[in-house]
């Protein structure tokens, strides 16, 4: 069962947070897609399925059940993420590579996904402002810790992590680096 509670709807100035709708659904993808094509520009690969038309993280199946949130100006999605409640398929692959250690967190984790900021606020810190309201400005009864992972070769993604608190926990042979962050106290 979903279970989750806002404390803080405002972000950052004039940008709010709420559970995404099925009616947020195309303007989330669109913000994906061109997220994709920024860092396809800058000679990435990370999200290039998108470019294809493919979102292996099934964005609009998760914004219908509920865990996809949208951080609006006014009517216009500004960035988005998706927090899983419990770990996907992926995720349990993922830090089962870590042995018990990563096997013995997932009931009290979140799982964060496709943080994506609109390009046109980059700067704005807005990153740092979304991160911190996965923190702080929602709670999820009986999770303890937040937990993500992202491509190894992406250095300024690996050091932004780093910066905002989360911990290394291990890079696993697929290319991947997991991070982990303890939640305040409910």
């Amino acid at each position: 069962m979903k279970t989750f509670r806002i404390i803080e709807e405002r972000v950052q100035d004039d940008i709010y947070a709420s559970q995404a709708e099925t009616a947020d659904t195309e303007a989330i993808m669109s913000l994906l897609y061109r997220t994709a094509a920024w860092l396809n520009s800058k000679g990435s690969t990370q999200w290039n399925e998108l470019l294809q038309g493919v979102d292996v993280h099934g964005m609009a199946d998760s914004i219908a059940k509920g865990d996809v949130f949208v951080f609006k100006r006014g009517s216009v999605p500004a960035a988005v993420v998706m927090l899983l409640q419990q770990p996907s398929a992926w995720d349990r692959e993922l830090w089962s590579s870590l042995g018990d250690k990563g096997e013995a967190g997932h009931d009290e984790s979140i799982y964060l996904h496709r943080l994506a900021i609109d390009r046109a606020l980059a700067g704005s810190r807005l990153g740092h402002a979304v991160l911190r309201w996965v923190e702080t400005g929602i709670r999820f009864p009986g999770k303890r810790r937040l937990r993500l992972d992202c491509k190894a070769g992406v250095p300024a993604l690996n050091a932004f992590y780093r910066a905002e608190g989360y911990t290394f926990q291990g890079e696993i042979p697929r290319g991947y680096l997991l991070f982990e962050k303890e939640l305040p106290l409910q």
